[in-house]
């Protein structure tokens, strides 16, 4: 293989991140002068393309001979190569982290750009440190692991690295064990993989496969991580859009201006299969589910077991109601209280349609002190009805009744009123999913709530029964727990009248002053 012609590398520095040419490249042995002077070529067309991805892929592959007689770089990984070149060819960017984030459908040519951006990584930086990660461990080392390692066996720098079932390495004896790539498997409780992602004044990439299963708390890990200063830092996620939730989908949404993002369609690749992407979509639908993760590279409108649907939470934050609207519905409160952790105490309000978040605490240090904010709320609004979780809201129940309060303990794992529903936790979801459909609003500004109601998932079971997965299993797909979306659906947990229609009159307490049992 020839190196690029001196106009193609002529806007290029001659140096590789360390200013260095030759000093820092891996150690050779070559047998005469004339190999010991394409060395020296090679080493210094590394140093050139440092800046510049694409002209690495250009220059270190044999396109259009053997292997890759037919192939040549695809249009859309042209396009990232440009995003990086242009970011570190800025000196105003080059330091600052580069996150870039690719949904798309079947057959694009993912590993093949991964195996390219780490083999360019390794090549043209001295002491680069590239991890590469994916879903499961399976996937890592049955599939992104050896198509990684193929392409820098095929690149022109082959010769440069060892190679292990778990790791790629320079074969530079001084510096091998900072100069390398490694194939991290990830765990929620072991993130020390990823919490030491430092490389400081030399390149840190980090390659996410499948990204839309990563859980989130090795996302947050890594994030926390990239922090050295004058550093290449660059972000790269992949996957094919299949969950709807999560950290890969927020960079498409909540943290969109974070992250430079593609959604690709299979069909608009070169070298994908056409026919059969064109008979998925015949068979499913353009606007199937899965005709958008298998081919448009957009995320479905709800994940496989997702319960509610991202489509509908969206639409229910698109709805502007007022209290007056239902003056005729009864006024309902939902508390789920929080002890410990990261949980919240949530106090709920809603009326018809209508719906508001009253309160939230970090955490319920004193029950008489949360009594009196529910027994507040309950004055002000003139409620009719109060129900509180009874997984930490005994203390509260009974303080209700020491001050005469009608107020309801909901066991979540109490028995449904619906027999096709396992428990009451899954009967009151039933109900709140019901209400979005018939147009239930919520507050657009509440991120949070939008969180907790796309979170949660069915659990299968073979009796037909529906059944929400529990908090513990969410935290453990690192899905925080959907507080607020439990306080506002324990509002249905038990049908309610308004006070003036159960007492014949629009007063709010009995003629005495008394008590009202319904208050």
């Amino acid at each position: 293989m020839s190196s690029p012609s001196p106009d193609q590398t002529s806007d290029q520095p001659a140096y590789n991140a360390s200013g260095k040419t030759s000093g820092n490249t891996p150690e050779h042995e070559p047998e005469n002068g004339s190999e010991n002077t394409a060395e020296e070529e090679l080493i210094e067309q590394a140093a050139a393309c440092e800046f510049d991805p694409q002209l690495w892929a250009d220059f270190a592959w044999d396109w259009g001979l053997g292997p890759l007689a037919d192939k040549r770089v695809r249009g859309w990984q042209r396009d990232v190569n440009l995003r990086i070149k242009q970011h570190l060819a800025d000196p105003t960017t080059r330091y600052q982290p580069l996150q870039i984030a690719i949904a798309s459908g079947h057959g694009i040519g993912k590993s093949a750009q991964m195996g390219m951006l780490a083999n360019w990584a390794m090549s043209c930086y001295s002491n680069a440190k590239v991890v590469v990660t994916a879903n499961t461990g399976d996937q890592l080392t049955t599939k992104t692991s050896p198509e990684i390692t193929k392409w820098f066996k095929s690149s022109i720098t082959a010769h440069w690295f060892e190679y292990a079932s778990l790791s790629i390495k320079s074969k530079d004896k001084s510096n091998k064990d900072n100069w390398r790539l490694d194939f991290n498997t990830w765990s929620e409780n072991n993130t020390e993989a990823f919490a030491g992602l430092h490389n400081e004044g030399n390149i840190i990439l980090l390659l996410m496969d499948e990204a839309s299963n990563i859980p989130d708390v090795i996302w947050e890990v890594a994030e926390g991580a990239l922090t050295d200063e004058k550093t290449v830092i660059i972000w790269v996620a992949f996957g094919n859009p299949t969950r709807n939730i999560g950290r890969f989908r927020e960079c498409f949404r909540k943290y969109r201006k974070f992250w430079h993002t593609r959604q690709i369609d299979s069909r608009n690749v070169e070298g994908t299969n056409k026919t059969f992407l064109k008979q998925l979509i015949q068979k499913y639908g353009e606007d199937s589910d899965i005709a958008k993760v298998r081919v448009r590279g957009m995320f479905p409108s709800s994940a496989s077991h997702q319960y509610i649907s991202t489509d509908l939470v969206d639409a229910a934050a698109k709805v502007h109601l007022r209290t007056d609207q239902y003056d005729f519905a009864p006024k309902i409160i939902g508390v789920d209280p929080a002890w410990t952790g990261e949980d919240e105490f949530v106090i709920y309000f809603r009326q018809g349609l209508y719906s508001k978040l009253l309160a939230t605490f970090e955490k319920n240090d004193n029950d008489v002190i949360m009594a009196q904010h529910i027994l507040r709320y309950e004055k002000e609004l003139g409620v009719d009805a109060v129900f509180i979780d009874g997984g930490h809201g005994t203390g509260l129940y009974s303080i209700g009744q020491t001050w005469n309060r009608d107020w309801r303990l909901i066991w979540f794992s109490g028995e449904s009123s619906d027999p096709g529903c396992l428990n009451k936790r899954m009967e009151i979801w039933q109900a709140g999913r019901q209400w979005l459909m018939d147009g239930g609003a919520i507050d657009p500004k509440d991120e949070v709530l939008y969180q907790d109601l796309i979170g949660p998932e069915l659990k299968p079971r073979t009796d037909g029964k529906l059944q929400l997965e529990a908090k513990d299993e969410m935290k453990k797909r690192g899905i925080p727990s959907p507080n607020r979306a439990d306080a506002l659906f324990l509002t249905f947990a038990q049908p309610v009248m308004p006070k003036a229609k159960r007492l014949g009159t629009d007063e709010q307490t009995c003629d005495d002053g008394k008590h009202n049992p319904y208050g």
